[in-house]
């Protein structure tokens, strides 16, 4: 990524965090058939998370265990949850666990999801079919708990996840990965081959926001063959 292209996300994520410091008040929202609460600490649904939503709902299966990394406002844990009866959904924020579990009961999913405070794959147990993950695009440091939401110091967790994430992946499990060109993709894809995975792009949509052009896209990923 160029310095120039780098400064300006700078910027686009200095505009991010004034807007989040402005949402004071909870906000119920309809989305892709589910209604749901979200208070202003955590990540609100966005222009472009219809690109994950719908993945999920298209590859989850009835047999498949769920865990859905970075719940937030558990929606991806309940799309899930329409179809799988086993699902872990997991976030480090306190607010989106109690927020995730809300929703859960008032999607009327609750007894097919367990919602669990934890920093990444800390709180988990065994493996998984699908993995959901959604992480912070943008690889600064967060300025408070809600700007953790978007924003992800070096890349930490990112790193992290895959590190981690072969010894929760079933031998024929999938993980659906939601990323975007406002951070670093490069980068991105550097993980996914350290990881010995292969990326499939399910879905993608191009913006424009002040002269910056991106693209968010979702990707498919599985084990590489040996």
């Amino acid at each position: 990524m160029s310095a120039e292209r780098a400064t300006r996300i700078r910027a686009w994520q200095d505009a991010v965090f004034e807007s989040q410091q402005a949402r004071t008040e909870e906000t119920t929202v309809e989305y892709l058939g589910l209604t749901l609460t979200i208070p202003p600490q955590v990540q609100p649904i966005t222009g472009t998370s219809d690109l994950l939503g719908r993945a999920v709902a298209e590859e989850v299966r009835e047999t498949d265990r769920v865990l859905d990394m970075g719940t937030g406002s558990g929606v991806n844990a309940i799309l899930a949850a329409s179809k799988s009866i086993d699902v872990v959904a997991v976030d480090v924020n306190p607010y989106a666990v109690e927020a995730a579990r809300k929703n859960a009961a008032a999607n009327g999913v609750a007894d097919r999801i367990d919602v669990l405070e934890g920093d990444l794959f800390v709180p988990v147990d065994g493996t998984f079919d699908l993995i959901v993950f959604d992480p912070p695009f943008r690889w600064f440091a967060p300025r408070d708990l809600r700007e953790g939401n978007t924003t992800d110091e070096n890349y930490g967790t990112l790193t992290a996840f895959f590190s981690e994430v072969p010894r929760y992946l079933a031998p024929d499990g999938r993980i659906l990965l939601f990323f975007g060109t406002s951070g670093d993709s490069d980068y991105l894809h550097t993980l996914i081959r350290q990881a010995s995975l292969d990326a499939e792009k399910l879905a993608t949509r191009g913006l424009e926001k002040d002269g910056l052009d991106v693209e968010y896209f979702t990707h498919r990923l599985t084990r590489a063959p040996r």
